[in-house]
């Protein structure tokens, strides 16, 4: 909600806007920004869902906040004293929010890991385990660094993927809006012309002309299928079977689906690393990697491997037995059972598929980029041979 205020500060009346979830909220925003509440009224919104949508906990935020903790906590200060600076620091409101009803539940008492669990859409099960452990083990100020790190690296390869798609899916989506354009209410006109002529049309031009003269009549039920159909398609991809089958879709697309695997092996052996490092145990490991996996395929394998670990298969031997596992994985797996370093091992081969991510994220923009240049390439010659051409047959009867 938004909100308007008068303040008085240094003898001055200021009156501004803020995203609140109340009133109290601005009042203590004012209070501890030092400035004197004169008046509060609430904004009459016309549509109050974009500012609820602006207004939310991002993952950035999330991990600013665990970076910010996990260093005052390491420079010796106390939670409480930790999250009494960090409420002087955050001035987004959600967030702002969810740090004071941490804050109330630890000191009434409850543990940092119990009063995690009230936000679960912003707190993962790996966050949170990994909180747990650092309370059982008294080291969570590591932990948390351990954790920031993390996160940070899952937020640099999110903004690689997302920088590496942007300009593709903009051009996609401009070119077919442009088509739609063209094809519906500028090539009939064009073409019809052509219709005042005694000349044989070629074959494109007469498919771009039966293309044309069916948007031109039909573009709004056009326009409405393929939103139902957007739809639809949407809602059935959220369900068991069609996620799965997404899923494995995706996986089977060149380069893309090498990008997909490799984010999947990165972030699955980085949390085997960090939870085994903590002192979490396998069988709770595979657990919260199955919880966090985003891909329904690899989600099942793990299942699958932790079935097999509870009956005593080995970790190297259980993804042996899984195909979408590469033999280095279970190379490495194996060697740091044998040797009793599988979290250092899995670091490792963490680190490794990093790399692979990397090289793949280059690979998938240098060849969406041309590709479509092709298709834009391809399309817009068709267009063109097919208006050219007829103006040509015309000119020729007539000599």
């Amino acid at each position: 909600m938004r909100f308007t205020y008068k303040a008085l500060k240094n003898d001055k009346i200021i009156t501004k806007s803020i995203e609140a979830y109340s009133e109290n909220d601005v009042v203590a925003f004012l209070r501890k920004n030092e400035y004197i509440p004169i008046e509060i009224k609430k904004d009459e919104q016309l549509l109050p869902q974009l500012n609820l949508l602006f207004d939310k906990v991002s993952f950035v935020d999330i991990v600013d906040f665990t970076r910010q903790l996990a260093i005052m906590l390491n420079a010796g200060l106390t939670l409480v004293d930790s999250f009494a600076i960090l409420e002087k620091q955050i001035t987004k409101p959600a967030m702002l929010s969810v740090l004071k009803s941490v804050q109330k539940d630890i000191m009434a008492g409850v543990t940092f890991s119990t009063a995690l669990r009230k936000y679960p859409q912003y707190f993962s099960n790996l966050y949170i385990a990994l909180i747990r452990s650092g309370e059982a083990s008294g080291k969570l100020s590591d932990i948390l660094l351990r954790l920031a790190d993390n996160l940070e690296k899952q937020r640099e390869f999110q903004s690689r993927v997302k920088s590496a798609l942007t300009y593709p899916i903009i051009i996609l989506f401009g070119m077919v809006g442009i088509m739609f354009v063209m094809m519906t209410f500028v090539m009939p006109r064009l073409l019809g012309l052509y219709k005042d002529f005694n000349i044989e049309l070629p074959v494109s031009t007469q498919i771009l002309m039966a293309i044309s003269s069916f948007l031109s009549l039909f573009w709004p039920l056009v326009i409405a299928v393929v939103f139902i159909g957007f739809t639809m398609a949407s809602r059935y991809f959220r369900t068991p079977v069609g996620k799965l089958m997404l899923d494995a879709f995706l996986l089977r697309i060149p380069v893309i689906g090498h990008v997909i695997s490799i984010s999947s092996l990165v972030d699955a052996t980085r949390t085997l690393s960090i939870l085994i490092g903590s002192g979490v145990s396998i069988l709770d490991t595979l657990s919260i990697i199955i919880d966090t996996s985003g891909n329904l395929m690899y989600r099942n394998a793990f299942k699958s491997i932790l079935s097999q670990v509870e009956k005593g298969v080995s970790l190297g031997r259980a993804f042996e037995n899984e195909m979408l596992f590469p033999p280095i994985l279970v190379q490495m797996a194996t060697i740091g059972e044998r040797t009793g370093n599988l979290d250092d091992t899995m670091s490792r081969i963490s680190h490794y598929f990093e790399i692979e991510s990397e090289m793949a994220v280059k690979t998938m923009t240098t060849l969406i980029e041309p590709i479509i240049l092709v298709v834009l390439g391809v399309g817009v010659g068709f267009l063109v041979i097919s208006v050219i051409t007829p103006i040509y047959n015309l000119t020729t009867s007539f000599r």
